[in-house]
């Protein structure tokens, strides 16, 4: 089976804490022993946009780890991240969360892993299970 890889595991992984680093590592390999691995546009556009990372960087990191990228998400993926960007609104609004906010992009990287049928690696379980109940969430 596929793994979709959210942002926050590949940032684990270069993070210098090598608690987590080995974590991100390891789930990561397991991952790879069972299929293969992508990550959707939104979790690349995340990846450039970190301090000290390139584009250059990022596509040569996923080239060598063997990690695809998903360019194309689709009319299917939009319309599911679409509704549970509702719901997470309407969740928000109910409860006055005063928490850290959610960007659509958190959940496009969750709609494309549920569309295509993929197990999605993250290291934010709370969110997409909320937002995704029938997708298969791994963690680290």
């Amino acid at each position: 089976m596929t793994t979709a890889i959210d942002t926050n595991v590949v940032v684990a992984l270069w993070d210098k804490d090598p608690t987590l680093n080995l974590a991100a590592q390891t789930a990561l390999e397991t991952a790879f022993n069972r299929g293969s691995l992508v990550v959707s546009a939104p979790v690349f556009a995340e990846l450039i946009a970190a301090p000290g990372r390139t584009e250059t960087f990022v596509s040569s990191f996923l080239e060598e780890t063997g990690i695809a990228i998903d360019w194309d998400l689709g009319e299917a993926a939009w319309r599911s991240a679409g509704r549970a960007f509702q719901g997470y609104a309407e969740r928000r609004r109910k409860q006055r969360d005063a928490g850290s906010r959610r960007i659509l992009a958190d959940f496009l990287i969750g709609a494309h892993a549920q569309t295509r049928g993929y197990r999605l690696l993250t290291l934010d379980e709370r969110l997409y299970k909320l937002a995704f109940p029938t997708l298969t969430i791994e963690t680290i």
